[in-house]
């Protein structure tokens, strides 16, 4: 009988010897034999002082019967039967089948002590031709026999008595009741024993001892029975019982087979269903829990093969110190090669604790088992590579591969989290820091003696930073150092009543930084000296995220390298253009979507001389949800170089012909002026657009003046032409703005008819003390004049301008003078009160005289 408990796990064991000796017997187990074998001997003493009268069943001499059952129990036990039960095994012999015939030969009381002679016998030959004497195990299993014989003999001699014959069915059933007593005593003596040593619940192993016993038991008390009946009436035969014999040992062995089988696979189906494990460790671990469980081994041994020709790692775990059943022939030792796809993983070695199943299925339960293994170690290998790249992948996502410092990914992702854990007021600071002449170094010295002064630098970052200060590398030569608490920083010496400002000590602390930077290091072997220009953001944890402090940093950066300082702090004023700039397309777009941004303003053109109205011109003004009102001058630009000038131009031309058409539907006929950009006169398909802009708002191509700039006669003239010369033929007015400012308005006239010049306000506001200016205003309506173009003086706002501009000739203007720009909802009444306004004269919007 064996017992091994689960296993440990142990690496780098040497194997041990393939016959291991004998080791100690348990503490209970030895305690349960010493009883065993002291109730034993009682029994077999009791028997023979006790005189009982032998049965009438066999004639034979006392001491003749004696030796007969001698010699039965060491034959039944010869013959023994072996089942496993949990990692120990139970011996089912021929017991009971010797009990009925030595009952029936040899006289009762004398039989505890013949099964206790018969069995040591027995057991005494079986370890001598093993070459394993083990005492204490051979005294108790011939002790638990004799103890089932007492206890047999005690039952079937109540029941039987001393004169019943064999055929009376009396003897009969004492016999079988003793046989059943010789089984519960035997068996149940064997399930303590295992549990004693934890391998199974007892009743689990009762339950399995049982189903492998209880074939062999009917079958041992026929013989039994069968045999007295012979003896009894026909000797002769006798003759047959050898082969029934033999028929029956192949039998009872071929279903003690078919059930350990049958236990192995389940065993080993339960243990290849925990060989998945995320590291070999586990993997092998399991692998040898297994192994014990599935084979019983005496011990298991898995050797893994290592990458780039390392060191195999071995593993091996032991049974239990167990108790080795007397005549247990030593279990073989398998070693198999373990392989996944033809690829070699490692190697598993098993001894068996004894041969349980011919070598060959030991050898295949092995095989398949070692096979199982391979798969989950090369499954485990590929998790731990996989779990490493994923690691070393988080890693390098973080940190900068250079310096090992966190990257820019992990400062923001990192420093966000930060900023949130704190309260709102609580003020951080971020010192962003470039190295001055680094190319100078990478250039000179090379890239490597360049990577040598960021890893010197790194680690100087690292020492001079504080407990809960963040250093990292941003890129390039650009660092970084995360503050996360500033406040406390402030002077002592500040007032308590009022709020300490934290930014002279974080620029304070950044003076230290470029000290430190600033000490003499050697690279390349050169010794040098590293100057830095470092950019200070301060602001509340709650107003702000590490994006923008990273930013605000980087402006004062500049400022630090512009101004060629150590240290700068950041400046609010030094940012909002920047930052507006950058942000004005993308605030324009959403501007052209939303329904109050972009405003229209409408100024009337009138007549110089009697103040009605001639026309209106339309402007835009932008009401910016964030910076307030803005003039055309702050986003005009951006709409003209960006991808935006095709709608901005739509946007206002719908909405300008939207108020003419408001405004013409009231009785005023008056055209209404656009200023158009010169890529709009680039794009064939625009007279397309602004005719189906007309025809949406249904008015006529006249009511429609175009204001062009003088950047116009620099762009590509032919194509140029070809639009204007088609919004003509749609019947569109033509105007040059701001004329006068450039020669390039006396370039783009004399090669395309225009309708209108419109004279620049900087001529008009200063024509009364500038000749200069009057001589270009006069030259203005003159060439008008020759054009057969109207002139319109802008920016008349005084009657000196007015009266000028009268005796020069002009004709019309427009200003604040006469009216301010008003919104749509104002220009009608203001037209209305300008025409009822003006004497009854009719003035032509054109100097041809067309109307």
């Amino acid at each position: 009988m064996t017992n091994q408990p689960a296993p440990g796990v142990e690496q780098r064991r040497e194997r041990p010897p393939a016959k291991p000796g004998p080791v100690s017997r348990p503490k209970a187990g030895r305690v349960l034999t010493q009883i065993i074998v002291a109730a034993a001997v009682v029994a077999a003493v009791l028997g023979m002082i006790i005189p009982l009268p032998r049965p009438a069943i066999v004639s034979l001499s006392p001491a003749g019967g004696v030796g007969v059952a001698v010699l039965l129990v060491a034959a039944a036990q010869l013959a023994r039967l072996r089942v496993r039960i949990g990692r120990g095994t139970v011996s089912i012999s021929w017991g009971e089948t010797a009990f009925i015939i030595g009952f029936a030969l040899a006289p009762p009381g004398w039989l505890p002590a013949a099964t206790l002679l018969g069995a040591a016998g027995a057991w005494l030959l079986i370890t001598w031709l093993n070459d394993q004497r083990v005492v204490a195990d051979l005294a108790h299993l011939a002790a638990s026999v004799s103890l089932g014989a007492a206890g047999a003999t005690a039952v079937t001699y109540a029941i039987a008595g001393p004169t019943a014959p064999v055929e009376s069915a009396r003897t009969q059933v004492g016999l079988i009741a003793g046989a059943a007593v010789y089984l519960v005593i035997t068996l149940g003596l064997a399930v303590l024993s295992l549990s004693l040593h934890r391998d199974a619940p007892p009743t689990q192993i009762a339950v399995r001892a049982l189903h492998a016993k209880l074939p062999m038991f009917v079958g041992n008390v026929l013989v039994g029975l069968l045999t007295l009946f012979a003896l009894v009436n026909a000797p002769i035969w006798l003759l047959a019982l050898p082969p029934a014999l033999w028929l029956l040992q192949r039998t009872y062995r071929y279903h003690l087979r078919a059930e350990e089988e049958r236990r192995i696979w389940e065993a080993f189906a339960r243990a290849t269903s925990t060989l998945g494990g995320s590291s070999e460790r586990a993997v092998a671990a399991a692998g040898l829990r297994g192994a014990l469980d599935v084979f019983g081994a005496h011990r298991v041994e898995i050797e893994v093969l290592q990458p780039r020709g390392a060191s195999p790692r071995r593993y091996a775990a032991d049974g239990a110190p167990q108790e080795q059943a007397p005549g247990a022939l030593p279990g073989a030792v398998i070693t198999r090669t373990m392989t996944v796809g033809g690829a070699p993983v490692g190697e598993l070695t098993v001894w068996l604790a004894e041969p349980t199943l011919p070598a060959a299925r030991d050898e295949l339960a092995v095989s398949a088992y070692g096979d199982a293994l391979a798969g989950a170690l090369h499954d485990a290998a590929a998790h731990e590579r996989l779990a490493r790249l994923e690691a070393k992948v988080a890693h390098d996502g973080v940190h900068d591969p250079l310096t090992g410092l966190a990257n820019r990914s992990a400062l923001i992702a990192d420093g966000d989290a930060m900023l949130q854990s704190f309260h709102r007021e609580r003020q951080v600071a971020l010192l962003l820091l470039d190295l001055n002449e680094f190319r100078e170094v990478n250039g000179t010295l090379g890239h490597q003696a360049g990577d040598a002064m960021l890893c010197t630098v790194a680690e100087r970052l690292v020492d001079l930073a504080r407990e809960h200060e963040v250093v990292a590398r941003l890129g390039d030569d650009e660092f970084a150092i995360l503050l996360p608490t500033v406040a406390t920083l402030a002077d002592s010496a500040t007032p308590l009543h009022e709020v300490p400002n934290p930014l002279p000590r974080a620029v304070r602390r950044a003076s230290e930084v470029v000290d430190r930077l600033g000490l003499p290091m050697e690279v390349g072997g050169v010794r040098l000296v590293t100057e830095v220009a470092v950019g200070v953001a301060v602001s509340q944890a709650g107003s702000t995220d590490l994006a923008e402090l990273i930013r605000r940093a980087g402006i004062a950066l500049d400022q630090a390298k512009e101004l060629q300082v150590g240290v700068a702090a950041y400046d609010s004023a030094r940012d909002a253009s920047s930052t507006d700039h950058l942000a004005l397309t993308a605030e324009l777009h959403d501007a052209l979507t939303a329904d109050d941004q972009l405003v229209l303003v409408l100024q009337p053109e009138v007549d110089l001389a009697t103040g009605a109205p001639t026309g209106v011109e339309a402007l835009i003004r932008w009401r910016h949800p964030r910076r307030g009102a803005l003039s055309p001058n702050d986003f005009i630009d951006t709409a003209e170089h960006g991808e935006l000038l095709g709608p901005f131009t739509r946007y206002v031309l719908d909405r300008a012909l939207a108020a003419a058409a408001d405004w013409t539907g009231q009785g005023l006929d008056l055209p209404v002026s656009v200023n158009i950009s010169a890529r709009s006169l680039l794009d064939a398909t625009f007279p397309a657009q602004v005719a189906d802009a007309l025809r949406r708002h249904r008015l006529g191509a006249g009511q429609l003046v175009l204001e062009i700039t003088e950047s116009v006669a620099v762009s590509d003239q032919e194509v140029v032409d070809e639009v204007i010369a088609a919004l003509r033929d749609l019947g569109v007015q033509i105007s040059v703005d701001d004329f006068g400012t450039g020669f390039s308005s006396l370039s783009f006239v004399t090669r395309v008819t225009v309708d209108e010049l419109k004279v620049d306000r900087s001529f008009v506001t200063s024509m009364i003390d500038s000749a200069a200016a009057a001589a270009v205003v006069r030259g203005a309506v003159e060439l008008g004049a020759r054009l057969g173009a109207r002139v319109v003086a802008e920016g008349v706002e005084t009657t000196d301008q007015r009266a000028a501009l009268l005796a020069l000739g002009c004709t019309s203007a427009q200003g604040y003078h006469f009216s301010r720009p008003l919104p749509a909802d104002k220009i009608v009444a203001a037209l209305h009160q300008l025409a009822q306004a003006a004497p009854p004269k009719i003035v032509p919007l054109r100097a041809d005289g067309a109307s």
